[in-house]
């Protein structure tokens, strides 16, 4: 099973871990610096006291060793009985033979010094020069041996073994009492931190779910309960409060200005919108009136030319032309005019439409146009889309006839209708290698009137490309262009798909 992370337990948990894991390393560190400390101390204390008892032994086998008399140094060993730790014990002589054995209160440890006489003792430590005495600590066993001095010459040694059943069994009356000491402890650590967490875990663990609720319900209008009046927890929260309320207030402050906003722009729309209806609605008046007084001119002028004009000499014919041609101009202007006005004015029809036959459609509208003339067209096919189909056909009908006429002088005329894609968009062009236009010019073309080209060059009014760019708005789309003088033009548009009203 996976063991659980610490930093997914909840904040009194950590705290609770946190105080125990402490408080049990302290005490550990500490049972274990004085468990050290005591057994080095009881070491030294039986080292000290075997030393006495070593010391009393050679002090009473001084005679038995002058004299050679090993009874009366056994008697001496055997004195040994009343200490229970003592194993075994020995005398040497000062060449090291022994003198006297003793074998201690356990059988078996006398039936080993019997098999093996003064084996434990036959290893014992080396006492160094000018020391007198010397000890060892082997396995279960400490080892001492001392000098036996008379009249300041050395005529024996003494040599003591003792367990360590004392050592032992302090170990385990120690490790015992730790461990009972160690749980206690934890336990008081544990109900403390209990209590403890109440004034410490509680407020964060409040802080945190009123963050949390503000964070998923955006009321920035909750607050935590607070911690006290000084402290650290106390002052978080009241920062904490403090930002909900600046945070409160700016929302208030930014929705108060978004209302406004909103009604400006709103008051700014209708304005706009019906200033704009009051221009269009002024435009088409003016064109449409415009055309009666045109009509006038023209069917006078013609009247004039055909009853008077035998009559009239040849400037002054020259000059009733230049009238009839300026009114059929005006009156085309008033036309695209009051075209644009009405484009303006109409809602889209949306239906599904196959820009492929509307293509197909102006270019066989334009045949007239292309008599006499060798035009390469390359269609591409083209996608169905949802739009008013009368309107882009508009579209069409002018970007096409635009490419037909640019290309009037060009020997070998190419017109290209094709379609690109980017960023999941869908881009309609209409290339030609016409004449073009200066590049830095391009956002002229599609201004009312504004022409790259002189008259004489180029027929037209120059109100077309502007046709089309309310068209391709309307639409929720954008036209641009890309040309060079003598190289051609390429008109690039895009359509959002519109939804077909029911």
């Amino acid at each position: 099973m996976k063991m659980r992370s610490s930093w997914s337990y909840s904040i009194s948990r950590r705290l609770t871990l946190m105080n125990m894991l402490v408080s049990g390393v302290a005490l550990l560190l500490a049972c274990v610096t004085f468990f050290a400390y005591d057994r080095v101390s009881l070491k030294e204390t039986m080292v000290n006291n075997l030393s006495i008892e070593a010391q009393i032994i050679a002090s009473n086998s001084i005679s038995a060793l002058v004299f050679n008399d090993a009874e009366a140094a056994e008697s001496t060993l055997a004195a040994l009985k009343a200490s229970s730790n003592i194993t075994a014990a020995a005398i040497y002589t000062a060449k090291g033979s022994e003198f006297a054995k003793y074998s201690g209160q356990d059988p078996r440890a006398a039936a080993s010094i019997d098999a093996s006489p003064y084996r434990a003792c036959a290893s014992r430590p080396a006492i160094p020069e000018g020391k007198a005495r010397a000890y060892s600590f082997a396995g279960d066993q400490l080892t001492l041996a001392r000098r036996v001095i008379f009249e300041g010459k050395p005529v024996g040694i003494v040599c003591i073994q003792s367990d360590l059943k004392a050592l032992d069994a302090r170990v385990k009356r120690f490790v015992s009492m730790g461990a009972v000491i160690l749980a206690v402890s934890l336990l008081a650590a544990l109900l403390i931190s209990g209590r403890l967490k109440r004034s410490v875990s509680e407020p964060i663990i409040q802080l945190a779910s009123v963050a949390l609720a503000v964070s998923r319900e955006k009321n920035y209008a909750v607050r935590a309960a607070p911690a006290g009046k000084s402290g650290e927890l106390a002052t978080l929260i009241g920062a904490f409060n403090e930002m909900l309320e600046q945070i409160q207030e700016r929302d208030v402050a930014l929705q108060t200005a978004r209302d406004q906003l909103e009604l400006r722009v709103q008051e700014r729309t209708a304005q706009l919108a019906a200033a704009n209806k009051e221009l269009e609605a002024f435009s088409y008046s003016v064109s449409h009136d415009l055309r009666a007084p045109l009509r006038h001119i023209d069917g006078f002028s013609m009247i004039l030319m055909q009853k008077y004009g035998p009559t009239l000499d040849a400037t002054a014919q020259q000059y009733l032309k230049r009238v009839r041609d300026g009114a059929k101009h005006m009156g085309h202007l008033v036309d695209d005019l009051l075209n644009m006005a009405r484009i303006g004015r109409q809602e889209l029809v949306v239906r599904p439409s196959s820009l492929n036959q509307m293509v197909q459609g102006t270019i066989a509208d334009l045949k007239s146009e292309c008599e006499g003339r060798q035009i390469d067209w390359q269609i591409a096919n083209l996608p169905d889309m949802k739009c008013d189909p009368g309107l882009m056909k508009v579209v069409f009908t002018n970007l096409l006839s635009n490419a037909v006429k640019y290309t009037r002088r060009t020997e070998h005329a190419v017109i290209e209708v094709g379609r690109l894609s980017e960023n999941g968009s869908t881009i309609i062009f209409i290339r030609d290698n016409g004449a073009g236009f200066e590049q830095e010019y391009a956002h002229k073309l599609f201004g009312v009137f504004q022409r790259l080209h002189r008259a004489e060059e180029f027929e037209g009014t120059g109100v077309g490309l502007a046709t089309v760019q309310r068209i391709i708005q309307k639409h929720g789309g954008r036209i641009w262009a890309e040309g060079k003088v003598n190289q051609g033009a390429t008109f690039l548009f895009t359509v959002v798909p519109l939804e077909v009203k029911a």
